[in-house]
């Protein structure tokens, strides 16, 4: 489970790019048209080749659009109509590669010395030591990055990042070259950037688990174009893009903490459609009551009873209405839901969509096992 972003005011981020290449007797071509919110995570989404970073180093002007346009914050970085161009050293971005890519002969305090070194002493906006504090990686600032874990070195590699004062940080599959462990250790320090600092980040990814964990705003691509673009809660649930099917097809509950069952290590969330209980991992950050935060379910473990049972060992059962049914393969149905006004996701098998008669409209209940709910 992770915080939900807490608002931000700020100028929208506009790009509007066409990027073409020609790589042996293939011609790859990108060609969007964005215009992306200022604030909290936007994630650029999409199988391998699809343009992702290719988009992300067009902003960054590591590659040069033509015809181009990039807007920042109200800044122009690129307009060929006005023979504009920025290169990369005067662009205020910070980009965190999948590779760590720290100064080996360097210490870490060295690493973050460096990146302060771009910056004059009166632009800039991050402090160091607040960097160091929102990584956690204060302990480690006497060592060499041969001295540290893959984890280590990518918290370092941003916060280097964020000691050049960025207006916008760029991030390249940040995880991609991480184990599962090192990936989980990572991800609550990217909530909290999210969280703490007003800085809108550009995140490349190709896993799901990542978007929708952190991702706000998300930018489906596909062969080079824009599928779709959107909150990343409606993408996910929307039945006329391949993120709603295959084994992965999950929504995003947004809610408020409201308690802690201590005795029994379970979290209770309040959100649109009513409570939600989840497991309360004991080596995870304090949720505080109030903390907003946002959760996933995937359509695999939503169940659905037509009567609220009660001799049961789901502990979620949520009241919802069926806003439609999709075949979902031969022998399955998706079936969407509304609970209280957020959308659910259910898999079922045909056969049990008919032994209750589903139907558009019709009032049933979703069963979500504690366990389910992913953080």
């Amino acid at each position: 489970m992770s915080y939900a972003a807490a608002p931000q005011t700020a100028h929208p981020l506009e790009i509007q790019a066409r990027v073409s290449f020609g790589v042996a007797a293939e011609a790859f071509t990108l060609d969007v048209d964005l215009a992306l919110p200022g604030h909290g995570v936007t994630a650029f989404f999409g199988p391998s080749g699809c343009g992702k970073t290719t988009l992300l180093r067009a902003v960054a002007g590591l590659e040069r659009p033509n015809p181009g346009r990039i807007k920042v914050s109200g800044d122009t970085w690129q307009d060929d109509d006005a023979n504009t161009w920025l290169p990369t050293h005067q662009r205020p971005l910070g980009y965190v590669f999948q590779e760590a890519s720290l100064f080996s002969h360097l210490s870490v305090q060295g690493n973050l010395d460096f990146g302060l070194k771009r910056v004059p002493a009166g632009e800039r906006r991050i402090a160091l030591d607040q960097a160091i504090e929102l990584l956690g990686i204060g302990h480690l600032l006497s060592r060499r990055p041969a001295q540290l874990s893959g984890g280590e070195r990518q918290r370092v590699a941003i916060a280097r990042a964020l000691a050049t004062s960025p207006r916008l940080l760029l991030m390249d599959e940040p995880l991609a070259a991480l184990d599962a462990a090192r990936k989980a250790e990572l991800l609550p320090y990217f909530e909290r950037l999210q969280r703490e600092l007003a800085l809108p980040i550009l995140y490349v990814s190709h896993s799901l688990d990542e978007v929708a964990r952190l991702a706000t705003h998300l930018v489906l691509l596909s062969n080079g174009r824009v599928q779709a673009t959107g909150a990343t809660s409606e993408l996910l649930t929307r039945l006329d893009l391949p993120l709603a099917h295959g084994d992965n097809a999950s929504a995003v509950i947004e809610g408020e903490v409201t308690g802690l069952d201590i005795a029994w290590d379970l979290l209770q969330i309040r959100f649109t459609g009513g409570m939600l209980q989840c497991v309360h991992a004991a080596d995870s950050r304090p949720r505080p009551i109030g903390a907003r935060l946002r959760v996933r379910v995937l359509a695999r473990d939503v169940s659905l009873a037509l009567t609220p049972a009660h001799d049961t060992s789901v502990l979620n059962v949520l009241p919802a209405t069926v806003r439609a049914i999709t075949p979902d393969g031969s022998a399955q149905a998706l079936v969407t839901l509304d609970a209280g006004g957020t959308t659910l996701l259910a898999r079922v098998t045909r056969k049990s969509a008919d032994i209750l008669h589903l139907a558009v409209g019709q009032t049933v209940f979703a069963q979500i096992k504690a366990v389910a709910v992913l953080n």
